[in-house]
């Protein structure tokens, strides 16, 4: 076997079904998930009509590259959305999700003979995915945290100049999970003098984009580059999908976009690994990316349940509106001395509603780390389910430990 493997840590809700191993919930209480960042909103007909209408496409094996339809759709949107111009026979590719792309992107651009070992850089707390993709490309995975202090946005300047010599990737979420922030122009100008500097490519998963609660869309890595005069792109590539814009989480559609020359070589890699798109999922997907009156539906949702909830965890809770995303990170009461896993799991024995620690989704680096004292709640669930978890959770703190 690979012996990389065993360099995985337990992902987070492995670490969580271990947590709640042997408890028994209330069972006056119905159970309310707000623990996994899966949408729950109905995913529009038209995109099912689309899928169905097209499965005489399964008899045809599909191309890595997309059939142009597909990728002009990518286009098309980014277009509308951002105002970018993208050559669709260059600077797309369609995946099965921005999760096995943010994988094997990495497998993509890491050269794992380099010495000393390369290495990965990513935000503290992280989608796992990261850490995973680092570790069995043959890097070394490198920690910037993201902190109170700074309104969650990541500190790379807390990279030591000796770590960035030795990186040949880093991975941007933006807005962020779990926390929800928005890396601004500024930071963006930082990262890509970084990348001048010293050679590695950017990947920013932007599958959060189109979940935001002011009036102005959150900033995307394409338009930034743009904006600061870096219309090739260069060593940037932009992950989005479909999963959390058009709540069709079981699709596994979204698109790359950005520097040619990577998606050469990343195209080169996806044709020998097999990862083609359906032609029903491409139908269907190229539906979605035509619409937009249900991703404004879907995002009037989550704004009407974030104002419901809000005001019921402001006055017992360390928790703010987030940027973008369907997460709420809050700190943990003092009560509970910063315990995070103990907080989880005695609101979720006393109260049946489940909610992720902060410590399961970051690391140990620099002497500390960044998600413990927190809690994620993904407010994925109707808006009454939200609210009575709310509620609930208020109850429970004020009841105290």
């Amino acid at each position: 076997m690979n012996p990389l493997l065993a360099k995985l840590q337990p992902y987070p809700f492995a670490r969580l079904r271990e947590l709640f191993s042997g408890v028994t919930p209330d069972p006056a209480y119905q159970p309310i998930s707000l623990g996994i960042g899966e949408p729950k909103h109905a995913t529009p007909a038209f995109i099912q009509d689309a899928l169905r209408d097209s499965l005489a496409t399964l008899s045809v094996y599909p191309a890595t590259a997309g059939e142009l339809p597909l990728r002009e759709a990518f286009t098309g949107w980014v277009q509308r959305r951002y105002d970018l111009a993208l050559d669709p026979a260059t600077q797309v590719l369609p995946v099965n999700g921005s999760r096995e792309a943010l994988f094997s992107l990495a497998q993509t651009v890491v050269d794992a003979s380099a010495q000393p070992a390369p290495i990965v850089v990513s935000p503290n707390p992280f989608y796992q995915i990261y850490e995973g993709a680092a570790l069995l490309a043959g890097a070394e995975p490198c920690y910037a945290p993201s902190v109170p202090e700074r309104n969650f946005a990541v500190d790379w300047g807390s990279v030591p100049t000796e770590v960035w010599a030795r990186t040949q990737l880093v991975y941007v979420c933006s807005p962020g999970n779990p926390t929800g922030a928005v890396m601004p122009l500024n930071e963006w100008e930082k990262l890509f003098a970084l990348s001048d500097r010293h050679g590695f490519v950017i990947a920013s998963d932007e599958c959060y984009s189109e979940i935001y609660f002011r009036d102005d869309p959150p900033l995307g890595g394409l338009e930034a580059a743009s904006k600061l005069g870096r219309g090739d792109f260069r060593r940037l590539v932009t992950l989005t999908s479909l999963s959390k814009r058009s709540n069709v989480p079981g699709l596994r559609s979204g698109f790359v976009a950005g520097d040619a020359a990577v998606l050469k070589q990343f195209l080169l890699y996806r044709t020998y690994h097999g990862s083609a798109m359906s032609g029903a999922v491409a139908a269907a997907s190229i539906a979605a990316w035509g619409d937009e009156l249900h991703v404004v539906d879907n995002r009037a949702q989550y704004r009407a349940k974030f104002a419901a909830v809000m005001p019921l965890l402001e006055p017992v809770l360390d928790v703010h509106l987030p940027d973008a995303s369907f997460y709420l990170w809050a700190g943990v009461p003092e009560a509970w001395d910063g315990d995070d896993t103990a907080f989880a799991r005695d609101l979720y024995a006393q109260y049946n509603v489940t909610v992720l620690p902060g410590s399961y989704l970051a690391r140990d680096a620099q002497g500390a780390n960044p998600g413990r004292g927190r809690v994620r709640m993904a407010l994925v669930a109707s808006t009454k389910e939200c609210v009575e978890a709310a509620r609930r959770i208020v109850q429970f703190i004020q009841q105290g430990r």
